[in-house]
Order: C-alpha cells, then sequence, then structure tokens
C-alpha cells in the first residue's frame, strides 16, 4: 500500500513524507471516521515530536490528493476516513453519535438513471442517513416507558 502512496503523491506533485505517510497508516488502522484529534493521538504513538498542525496540513495534502475523505457527520468537527473505490454510505444515530457503513448496490444504478434523465454527470456522492441505532432506540424506549 505505501508504493502506491507514493506513486499518488508524486503523481500529484507533492513530497512523500513521513508524516503523510503516518497520518494515512493512522487513518488506515483506525479503520476510518477518525477526527483530527484522534489521528493525531494514534500518530504520535510512533513520532512524539509529531504537531497537530503537521498532522492538519498533511490531512489537507491528502484530500487534495483524493486518498483521504472529509465527512461531516452531524458534529461540529470533521471525520476522515481513506476513499475508496466502492463508495459506501453512513447511518448516523443522533443519539450517540456512532458511525454504521452501509453498501447499497442499487445506488450506482440510481445515479447513471438520474444522469441520464437529468443529463448530469455524478462524480461522487455522499449520503447520511440520520436516526438512532437500536441501543439508542432500546433506551429511549426504556426512559419513556
Amino acid at each position: 500500500m505505501e508504493d502506491a502512496t507514493r506513486k499518488i503523491l508524486r503523481r500529484a506533485g507533492k513530497r512523500v513524507t513521513p508524516q503523510r505517510l503516518l497520518v494515512l497508516e493512522a487513518i488506515r488502522e483506525g479503520g476510518g471516521h477518525l477526527d483530527a484529534d484522534e489521528i493525531y493521538r494514534r500518530a504520535r504513538q510512533k513520532a512524539p515530536k509529531l504537531s497537530l498542525s503537521t498532522v492538519y496540513r498533511a490531512i489537507g495534502v491528502l484530500k487534495e490528493t483524493g486518498m483521504v475523505e472529509e465527512l461531516h457527520l452531524g458534529e461540529e468537527h470533521h471525520h476522515y476516513e481513506l476513499r475508496e473505490e466502492k463508495g459506501h454510505h453512513h447511518l448516523i444515530c443522533q443519539a450517540c453519535g456512532r458511525v454504521i457503513e452501509f453498501d447499497c448496490p442499487f445506488s450506482q444504478e440510481l445515479l447513471r438513471a438520474l444522469g441520464d434523465e437529468y443529463g448530469f454527470e455524478v462524480t461522487d456522492v455522499r449520503l447520511s442517513l440520520l436516526g438512532y441505532c437500536a441501543d439508542c432506540r432500546q433506551n429511549r424506549q426504556d426512559t419513556a416507558g
């Protein structure tokens, strides 16, 4: 994976730095949906002198190259995950903040149909559905009853 990362950075005219590789590794190991503070905490375990501003700069470059995606999951701060070839969507619990990823097999078909119907080229989709996870729904019922 590191060779592919190096190629992508170089192709985008960006330097391959240990800090950028470390931030990308922290996001990958964290499984995504990490905010900048969590990425910083994880990366500092391997590089104690790393600064938060360096993490933010690295995230910016990784977003610019398309390797990392910024998510707005109903909170004031942003979350980051690796951009995947195959898109996925998010269920976001409004009570506990839990994020559940899901694939939607017919979404690509829907996008093609909408594009054809309206003459629109869809280049990216971000679908987030807000609601309550099973645990929070149960807690809400328990406290209401």
